[in-house]
C-alpha cells in the first residue's frame, strides 16, 4: 500500500507540474517580453500584466499542488525515489506537452534525453 502510495504522490506531482509549466510558458508567451515592459511602463506594469493574466495564476496553482504533492510523496515515500523520479518524469511529460500544447519543435536529441531518462526511472523503481 506504502508503494502504491508514493507512485499516486509521484503521478500527481508530474501532473501538477507539467500543466503548471505548460500553463505558465504559455502565458509568459502571451505577455511578451518583461524587459521592454518595464523599461517602457516601469515595474509595476510589469506585476499587474503578469498577475492580471489568469493562465499565468492557473499555472501557479497548479505548482502549489505539484509541491503539495510533493510533500505529500515524500512524507510516504524514500527521498531518494520521489524526488528524482517526480524530476525526471516531469522532464519526460514537458517535453511531451511541450510538442503537442505549445507546438514547440523537440528535436531527436530532446526526444533520446527523454528515453534515457524514463529508462533511469524504471532502474530506480526496481
Amino acid at each position: 500500500m506504502k508503494t502504491l502510495n508514493t507512485w499516486s504522490a509521484i503521478l500527481m506531482v508530474v501532473v501538477a507540474s507539467t500543466a503548471g509549466d505548460v500553463l505558465l510558458a504559455n502565458a509568459m508567451q502571451k505577455i511578451g517580453d518583461l524587459g521592454q515592459l518595464r523599461r517602457s511602463k516601469g515595474i509595476f506594469a510589469v506585476v499587474r500584466r503578469v498577475l492580471g493574466n489568469g493562465t499565468f495564476l492557473f499555472g501557479v496553482c497548479f505548482m502549489a499542488a505539484a509541491f503539495f504533492s510533493l510533500l505529500v510523496g515524500l512524507s510516504w515515500g524514500d527521498v531518494s525515489l520521489v524526488a528524482p523520479a517526480s524530476a525526471s518524469l516531469t522532464f519526460v511529460t514537458n517535453a511531451v506537452a511541450a510538442r503537442f500544447f505549445l507546438k514547440e519543435n523537440v528535436d531527436r536529441r530532446r526526444w533520446i534525453a527523454a528515453i534515457f531518462v524514463a529508462a533511469g526511472v524504471a532502474l530506480l523503481a526496481r
